[in-house]
This record gives C-alpha cells, sequence and structure tokens, in this order.
C-alpha cells in the first residue's frame, strides 16, 4: 500500500513537470512566432534587370557620373541610326553640363536619375536616400522639364530600402543584364562581342558615356542588333507599370495570363545580380 501511494506522488510529480514543460514551449513559440513571420515578410527585394519579351525589344543605357568629353559624340551616333536611349545622369554631372543634358533631351533621350552625388546608396537611410533622389530630379527637370521615373544606383549597389523608397514616390530601381564592361577601356571589339553575344529580348545593355572605346563600339552593336531583327527603345518603353513581378532574376514578368501576354523562359543570368559597375 505504501509503495502504492509513493507511485501516485511520482505520477502526480512527472504530470507537473510536464506541464511546466508544456506552458514554457508554448511561450517559447509565442514569442518567437513575429520574428519568424518578419524574416519571411522582410524577403529580398530585387530591381529590374530585364524585361519578359517575346519580340527582339532591348534599351541602350549610358551612365553619366564623370567625363563628359564623348556625349555629344554618342548622340550624333545614335541619331544616326534613329536610335533612342536611355541617360542615368549624377546631379553633380547635371551642374557641371547643363547643355549636355540638354542636348541630351532636344535629341529625344529619356535622362533619368543617378543620385545626386554618387554615393553608396545601400548605406543610407529612408531620408538620406530621398534627398539624393529629389535633388537629382529637379535638376533633371529644370532643364528637360520632364522629372525622371526611373533610377539607377551608382556602383549597382541596392537594398530594399532604396527600392521602397523609390516605389514610395512611384519611381522604378532600374539595374541590367549585358554589362559591356567599357568602363575597364575594353577595345571596341572586346565590347561589341560582350554586348552582341549577351543580347536577348527585353535585355537592359550599360554602357558609359565617357567610356574611351564606347564610341568606337557603338555603330558595329547598332547595326548588328537592328540587322538581328531588334528595336532599340528607351527603357522607360520596355518595362511594365501594371501586372507584373520580378524573379529572381531579376527578370520582370506580366502577371497577366501567358495567352494575353505570352511568356518566355529564359531569365536574366543570375551573375548579374551581384554586378556592380564603377558608375
Amino acid at each position: 500500500m505504501k509503495s502504492h501511494v509513493i507511485r501516485i506522488k511520482n505520477v502526480g510529480f512527472i504530470a507537473a513537470i510536464v506541464l511546466i514543460c508544456a506552458a514554457v514551449a508554448v511561450t517559447f513559440v509565442y514569442k518567437g512566432l513575429p520574428a519568424v513571420i518578419s524574416a519571411s515578410a522582410s524577403e529580398r527585394k530585387i530591381p529590374i534587370y530585364c524585361v519578359d519579351y517575346e519580340d527582339k525589344k532591348a534599351s541602350l543605357s549610358f551612365d553619366a557620373a564623370w567625363g563628359n568629353e564623348d556625349t555629344q559624340m554618342l548622340i550624333d551616333i545614335l541619331g544616326k541610326y534613329n536610335v533612342k536611349a536611355t541617360f542615368f545622369v549624377v546631379g553633380d554631372w547635371v551642374d557641371k553640363y547643363p547643355e549636355s543634358v540638354k542636348a541630351l533631351s532636344d535629341a529625344g533621350h529619356e535622362i533619368m536619375n543617378h543620385s545626386d552625388t554618387h554615393p553608396h546608396m545601400s548605406q543610407l537611410g529612408r531620408d538620406g536616400i530621398l534627398k539624393e533622389i529629389n535633388s537629382c530630379n529637379e535638376k533633371i527637370a529644370s532643364i528637360t522639364g520632364v522629372t525622371p521615373i526611373l533610377h539607377r544606383a551608382p556602383y549597382g549597389e541596392y537594398n530594399n530600402t532604396l527600392i521602397e523608397t523609390l516605389d514610395s514616390i512611384n519611381m522604378k530601381c532600374i539595374q541590367w543584364d549585358v554589362d559591356s564592361l567599357d568602363w575597364k577601356d575594353l577595345s571596341a571589339t572586346e565590347i561589341n562581342n560582350r554586348v552582341t553575344k549577351n543580347v536577348k529580348p527585353g535585355s537592359i545593355i550599360l554602357f558609359h558615356n565617357a567610356a574611351k572605346h564606347t564610341p568606337e563600339a557603338l555603330p558595329s552593336i547598332i547595326e548588328t542588333l537592328q540587322a538581328d531583327g531588334y528595336e532599340l527603345v528607351p527603357i522607360s518603353e520596355l518595362i511594365m507599370y501594371d501586372n507584373y513581378e520580378i524573379d529572381h532574376t531579376g527578370k520582370q514578368k506580366s502577371t497577366q495570363s501567358t495567352s494575353e501576354q505570352g511568356d518566355t523562359t529564359e531569365n536574366c543570368s543570375s551573375s548579374t545580380i551581384s554586378s556592380a559597375s564603377t558608375n
């Protein structure tokens, strides 16, 4: 009888321990749950690297941050082939070369935002980002009469804060999926080969306005792409504004049915996600 009582007491003790452990586990899970939700909600945001197209459309883009020696030459070459391009300019560059900004705009090219002072945008908070974006926009608009709707981050560096801040002011963050690497002073032949071998429908091609051999390479690049059936349009005419998603490679895709929009299986090169530029 005595041993029977002991067993009952042991059972009660074990039950109490089980209840305590269960309470601790529930508390731990409950307190940990918001962190799990937060981690899921804060997924990495990606800019537009290229666009999902079946038709052969692509965009030429030029970053302007430092020199200005080739700008008029680029305007002349693009004009010869009746091509309109997108120029991402830094506010400080606008201050130095307002006549070139006007010449680009007058020639029909679109002038977009490349920050005001060329900082590392991913190291700035929301207020710092807005100051850079708005100041550059105001300088461009004062000359062209058009406020930019696209931004390319200096050095190709971005984070969620930058993209979310741009979204809040109805601007889009633009990268590239074809890098000419012209800033490395590659030869005209090397630049031509890099570009023409990697372009696909919906590509955004990166050049720089002051690169050493870009004016030499550009005519053959345009001729090759046009001969292959490509229509070269400004980025604002290439990208989508509604009913789209951006996949893990940075490819902007329509969320409409394939019967409405069409679909392609080739993505932007995943290597472009980490690529960066000196400009």
